[in-house]
């Protein structure tokens, strides 16, 4: 998991003032999931009008982006925690799972999973 998120001056891409990027990652590298702003996504229609706001959510690794309503940080952090557990059970990763040792050590797959864990996943 990697985790960014800071104040910024409201603007009318980030209207609560903060710019933030939370995402899951497999072993390798590559981007299971996230929650960011960094840019604005276009809605589902081709004849829908891009968003304004730049928040949105990359269900997994294939989505580009769909829109998603933030209410405040509390939420936000609910939310990824809640899409992590969803992933990382449809996957067989344990939820309690902490790798320590050296970063070759924490990045062996799990048992019959084929995926790691890194960072501590507590539920809601």
């Amino acid at each position: 998991m990697k985790f960014a998120i800071k104040r910024i001056e409201p603007t009318k891409e980030r209207p609560h003032g903060l710019r933030y990027s939370f995402t899951l990652h497999a072993p390798e590298g590559e981007r299971l999931m996230g929650l960011d702003n960094a840019h604005t996504v276009a809605l589902a229609s081709q004849y829908a009008k891009r968003q304004v706001e730049a928040d949105h959510w990359h269900r997994d690794e294939t989505d580009r982006g769909r829109p998603y309503a933030i209410t405040d940080a509390a939420t936000l952090i609910g939310d990824f925690f809640g899409e992590v557990e969803r992933i990382l059970t449809e996957r067989g990763v344990p939820l309690d799972a902490v790798r320590e040792g050296t970063i070759e050590e924490r990045t062996k797959p799990w048992p019959s999973t084929g995926l790691s864990a890194i960072a501590s996943c507590a539920t809601r």
